[in-house]
């Protein structure tokens, strides 16, 4: 089937109700099925699901959608692999492609490269997990028996070894008749500047397969084994296939066990996730070498609403769990952060003093929010209040603003009203922001011309199987504002089936609002077309209006295109007199 009959297909075999209860304890309530939500902290039942309508809404964090909205969220997917996944769960084979030629060619290269980089990400983790038992790679089982750890957890994380030749990777993909300018651009080679002839990236190094949630191999780490002159570890660049602040390590090995435990351990380095799954603890991740970021934690929701941080004591190791903790709480999970003690680092501490005193450290860990006041209390107080109104602004679940406000000023001692106050006044200011300056427009100021825009919207994604009839009546010309002419050209673009699948974050809030199970139930959609038709209909006799006035200007002096004019003028003056 082809895309747009595929979303339908899979929505008349699979249940949403079905799907989401693999993860979350659904329980009947009247016409819905309620839970906690899966995608931030809370205990009440806020997430809901409409099982005739086949959405789902959450009154905390407004998480909203259909099933597939719902299934790749939960497990971190793009929509390609979504609508893969779940083909295949309801036994349909997809037909890829786009209407247009030119476009379908462009994607078939495109699905053809990626194919070709995952058959060559899949041959470089076999060669190098082979030359990991080749008599070379003595110093690297060397260092991993040092490390303690286990032939399973090599195999699971498929470790391997890089050989110190400069062509050992590059003459194993020439033999499987790979492209070097493909590999190149892989990121599994390099380019000489002088000969330009292609060469192994990674070379003398223990490696670190990197996953899709897919189970493929999308990247790699390195670490170097013995010549100290190197970097101790290089990691791939991003690719086709991979953007570092996009990935976790170990999340597809992972995911089980957060599930299971309700939550994760978020560390920094490929050996301490290696180390802390070693020691029992399935549910630990990595952040590939980066601060953590938004697609990061985005990821992790889709699993857990609990993350415990794992960082080293040190001054470094503080302003990163505060950054982190931060971007937690803001987006509405919860955090404890466990701090290192002086010279140590998970790996040192659960191999010298066992499972027991890591225990004892999340025991006494402090949740986030209260990390981030004991680290404040360093600060000056004008930072203080500065980094409390920030914060407080920038958290995305509103139901959480009050408790956080509430502790911040109590543990803080600062007056929680000037705190509210402050951050309101920063959220309206960052609003104003984004919203940019616009222009006076005919038939209204900004604020009339904005309603215009949203009630085409609306119009439009509640019945968008009659776009036809908004073109008919100019609605698409009628939208000033960049975001309903985005929205608008995705719903031309995808069609009403597929495009609430190609929606940013802001435009599924709107998509839900108007279509959620919240909104009001839609008919035929003739009367609010009429009446969108009367108010489009005043718009532009007074757009006209103001171009005949603009034009007589112009034109003064020039009798007989005055009498015209003043013709068509007198026109537009009586409908719009008639109109109301």
């Amino acid at each position: 089937m082809q895309s747009r009959d595929a979303i339908r297909a899979i929505k008349e075999r699979l249940n949403i109700v079905d799907i989401a209860r693999r993860y979350v304890d659904l329980k009947r309530n009247g016409p819905r099925w309620v839970a906690p939500c899966p995608f931030h902290q809370e205990t009440k039942p806020s997430f809901s699901i409409n099982e005739d309508q086949g959405l789902f809404y959450c009154f905390g964090c407004h998480a909203s959608g259909d099933i597939f909205d719902f299934y790749g969220r939960i497990n971190g997917l793009d929509f390609r692999d979504t609508l893969e996944q779940l083909a295949a769960e309801a036994g349909i084979t997809l037909e890829r492609g786009s209407a247009d030629p030119k476009r379908r060619e462009q994607e078939q290269r495109e699905r053809s490269g990626r194919r070709r980089m995952l058959q060559m990400y899949e041959l470089a983790a076999a060669h190098f997990a082979a030359a990991l038992d080749s008599p070379e790679a003595e110093e690297c089982r060397a260092y991993i028996q040092k490390r303690g750890l286990s032939a399973d957890i090599v195999q699971r994380f498929g470790l391997g070894w890089a050989r110190r030749d400069w062509q050992s990777l590059a003459a194993a993909l020439h033999r499987a008749g790979f492209d070097a300018r493909m590999a190149v651009e892989a990121g599994l080679l390099g380019i000489s500047d002088r000969s330009r002839h292609a060469y192994d990236r990674f070379r003398g190094r223990l490696m670190f397969p990197i996953k899709s949630l897919s189970n493929q191999v999308i990247a790699f780490g390195g670490r170097i084994i013995a010549d100290e002159d190197e970097a101790k570890y290089i990691n791939s660049s991003d690719t086709p296939l991979y953007k570092k602040g996009d990935h976790l390590y170990g999340l597809a090995q992972s995911r089980r066990g957060i599930t299971t435990k309700g939550r994760a351990l978020l560390t920094e380095g490929y050996m301490d996730v290696l180390t802390l799954h070693q020691y029992g603890y399935d549910n630990a991740v990595g952040v590939l070498g980066t601060a953590l970021t938004p697609e990061q934690i985005k990821r992790l929701s889709g699993f857990t609403s609990q993350v415990t941080l794992l960082f080293d004591g040190d001054r470094a190791g503080r302003k990163a769990a505060l950054r982190s903790c931060e971007m937690l709480l803001t987006r509405g999970l919860a955090c404890s952060v466990v701090l290192m003690p002086d010279g140590e680092d998970i790996d040192s501490l659960l191999r010298t003093q066992g499972r027991e005193a890591f225990e004892t450290l999340q025991a006494q860990a402090p949740d986030g929010l209260r990390f981030c006041v004991d680290v404040l209390r360093a600060l000056a107080p004008r930072e203080t209040v500065e980094w409390a109104r920030n914060f407080l602004s920038q958290v995305e679940v509103p139901e959480l603003v009050s408790p956080y406000a509430s502790r911040l000023a109590t543990q803080l001692q600062l007056s929680e009203s000037e705190l509210r106050e402050g951050a309101a006044a920063r959220r309206r200011t960052a609003g104003n922001a984004r919203g940019g300056a616009q222009t006076q427009r005919p038939g209204g100021g900004r604020a009339r011309q904005n309603m215009r825009d949203r009630q085409i919207m609306m119009y439009a994604v509640r019945y968008p199987e009659r776009l036809e009839d908004l073109r008919n009546m100019g609605a698409d010309l009628a939208l000033q504002s960049d975001i309903a002419r985005r929205l608008w050209d995705k719903l031309e673009e995808w069609g009403p089936e597929a495009a609430a699948y190609h929606l940013d974050e802001r435009e599924k809030n709107f998509w839900s609002f108007c279509r959620g199970a919240e909104a009001a139930p839609r008919d035929d959609g003739n009367k609010e077309l009429e009446a969108l038709r009367d108010d489009l209909d005043a718009y532009y006799a007074s757009a006209q209006k103001l171009s005949l006035a603009a034009a007589l200007r112009q034109n003064a002096g020039d009798p007989d295109a005055d009498v015209e004019f003043l013709r068509a003028l007198q026109e537009t003056l009586e409908k719009v007199h008639e109109q109301h």
